[in-house]
């Protein structure tokens, strides 16, 4: 039996392979994008964040290759938090002030278990120690001893330099930040990657420490004490450079 292939057929065959070989391509570029879930209750002050903090961080982090920014917050459906959410998160980042009782307990318990059981990163800033999803995770009330607001600077030392969310990273000032006093009620860090050094208007300082890290199961969490709403301090570079840092490090290992 003779079977001819005429050379248009065999070009169509050709355009059509490539173009399937492309489309698998693009969607697996599309699999193997991580996501991070910036997570706030609340937008801040709009002379300090026009967009809204959560704007302010996602711009901090579009450098990292490879990831899907998403802005949720508690004004969202779902507050923000629904199953199909966190199960595409990989990594939370957590601010939260206003509505710190409001969260939905079973949020929590979802979020508890994502880190726990599944490894998704959880990065908790400023007053979001104070939230019910680090209070679960840590096991304890999770307070510091007191806090001010008085325009207090803080000196960001870098203490842990080998640690990957130190990379970069040199001693800086923060000019205004709310002042958090030892002790920390929290387990013992994994790690110390910044200790702090606050000076009050008067000149008089007071240690305190700035980034801690835990492995709680398979969840990496670190804390960063910085980020007042009331101050720029997700407008700053450092900073920014930080959470970049901590978002790969909390990441867990890439998705099959």
């Amino acid at each position: 039996m003779n079977v001819t292939i005429s050379r248009r057929n065999v070009l169509r065959t050709g355009v059509a392979v490539a173009g399937t070989l492309v489309l698998a391509g693009k969607l697996e570029a599309a699999a193997s994008k991580r996501q991070v879930v910036i997570w706030s209750d609340g937008p801040g002050p709009v002379e300090v964040y026009p967009k809204g903090m959560n704007s302010a961080i996602a711009d901090g982090l579009k450098p990292l290759e490879g990831w899907d920014i998403v802005s949720a917050t508690f004004a969202d459906p779902e507050q923000g938090l629904s199953d199909a959410v966190l199960d595409k998160t990989d990594v939370l980042l957590w601010w939260g002030k206003w509505h710190h009782k409001d969260v939905e307990d079973k949020r929590v318990e979802r979020i508890a278990r994502r880190v726990k059981e599944d490894g998704m990163g959880l990065i908790v800033i400023h007053s979001g120690h104070a939230g019910k999803p680090f209070k679960a995770l840590m096991g304890t009330p999770a307070l510091w001893k007191a806090g001010a607001v008085d325009d207090s600077a803080v000196k960001v030392i870098v203490k842990d330099g080998q640690h990957p969310i130190a990379s970069g990273i040199k001693d800086f000032v923060i000019t205004r930040s709310e002042r958090y006093s030892e002790p920390f009620d929290v387990p013992a860090p994994q790690s110390v990657v910044f200790d702090g050094l606050f000076t009050r208007p008067d000149g008089t300082t007071e240690a305190s420490r700035q980034g801690l890290t835990w492995q709680i199961g398979k969840g990496k969490i670190f804390y960063f004490q910085p980020g007042h709403e009331t101050y720029p301090n997700f407008l700053q570079p450092e900073v920014l450079h930080i959470l970049r840092n901590a978002v790969q490090w909390a990441a867990p290992q890439p998705r099959a």
